[in-house]
């Protein structure tokens, strides 16, 4: 689904990404891990088209995306739940949730059951406004934007900061249903572990903008992930 293939970043003099790859099937769930300021944010920001990047490439279904818009990208099925949610506090939930209208053609400009059947709480709260919400709820209200844009690439960044433990399980059950579709590649940006661990196929630990530690869930030894991310 998505290839990410020795990307290279910079925000101004600084560089933010180097020489990253990365790979993401459809089926799977993709971890990227590490503390906070190591690129995983950047990483995310150039897979959608926010940031140009100064080197290397990335294609989606084969074909190559690098030089495409953000929208362009939205179109062709690329969806980001963004760090900090990021909805508009003063729609209501179900004005948040058409938001993910803008790419797709008119006959798709409907909310799908799925977001419902995930997150039943949307459904009760369509009028009220998204800054009302509490954060875990945001959380919800930002996933359930992204379903609606039916992504075939889903990016999901830090979803579990500042969420209390129920919802967290929520937005896990939430994953693996995506997942068990077999149609939606999923990239998860984490810092949680055990999290990452029980959802993840495929891990790799970010370091000073690189990919310094990789491995699949056949070969997951969390105790080494946990080491790589400390070091």
């Amino acid at each position: 689904m998505l290839k990410v293939d020795n990307i290279s970043l910079y925000y101004g003099a600084a560089q933010a990404l180097r020489g990253v790859t990365i790979a993401a099937e459809p089926g799977k769930v993709t971890c990227v891990l590490g503390r906070n300021g190591v690129g995983k944010t950047s990483l995310l920001r150039a897979m959608v088209g926010q940031y140009p990047i100064s080197g290397g490439s990335i294609t989606l279904e084969g074909t190559d995306i690098t030089a495409l818009r953000p929208y362009e990208r939205a179109r062709r099925g690329i969806s980001l739940v963004p760090q900090g949610r990021e909805i508009f506090p003063l729609l209501t939930v179900e004005e948040n949730l058409k938001t993910g209208f803008g790419p797709l053609k008119r006959q798709d400009r409907y909310i799908p059951d799925d977001v419902f059947s995930l997150f039943p709480v949307l459904q009760s709260m369509l009028s009220r406004r998204g800054g009302d919400l509490s954060g875990g709820q945001q959380q919800q209200l930002a996933i359930g934007r992204a379903l609606v844009m039916r992504p075939k690439l889903l990016l999901l960044d830090e979803p579990t900061e500042g969420i209390q433990p129920s919802i967290i399980k929520d937005i896990g059950r939430a994953i693996t249903y995506l997942r068990s579709l077999g149609n939606i590649a999923i990239v998860l940006v984490e810092q949680y572990l055990d999290f990452a661990c029980e959802l993840g196929d495929n891990f790799a630990v970010m370091d000073r903008g690189a990919v310094k530690f990789a491995c699949d869930r056949n070969n997951l030894d969390p105790g080494e992930i946990s080491r790589q991310m400390a070091l």
